[in-house]
């Protein structure tokens, strides 16, 4: 079974950092391409950042970049996000995605496998 797990959500003033992690256990496909993507109240689903598993090809939406960076390390099967200057914009629940594919999405479509979500929340 495949199973995602994020932490280092919570709760941070505007301004502040925080940097979350995804666990990936029990993929068996060589080179998954993993994600970001974020949910807030009301709202759907929306791409946050990619990276391709040789850390090679990132993408980010426009509102995170320069703020965010996006890295993994294979070796302990994990994806990170530092998120710096946060924004009370950023609140939401931020999930980690993984896929049977080389190629890296900005869609929810291109990833197959989802964690639990962590919840960060930027307050004023």
């Amino acid at each position: 079974q495949v199973q995602l797990v994020e932490s280092g959500g919570g709760l941070v003033q505007a301004g502040d950092s925080l940097r979350i992690s995804c666990v990936a256990n029990g993929l068996t496909f060589e080179s998954p391409s993993m994600g970001w993507f974020r949910q807030a109240p009301g709202k759907e689903r929306e791409f946050v950042a990619a990276i391709s598993y040789s850390s090679l090809i990132t993408y980010y939406r426009d509102s995170v970049k320069g703020r965010f960076t996006i890295s993994r390390d294979n070796a302990k099967n994990t994806m990170y996000l530092q998120m710096n200057s946060l924004k009370p914009e950023d609140t939401a629940v931020y999930y980690c995605a993984a896929a049977d594919y080389l190629s890296v999405s900005v869609l929810p479509a291109g990833y197959n496998y989802w964690g639990q979500g962590t919840q960060v929340t930027v307050s004023t």
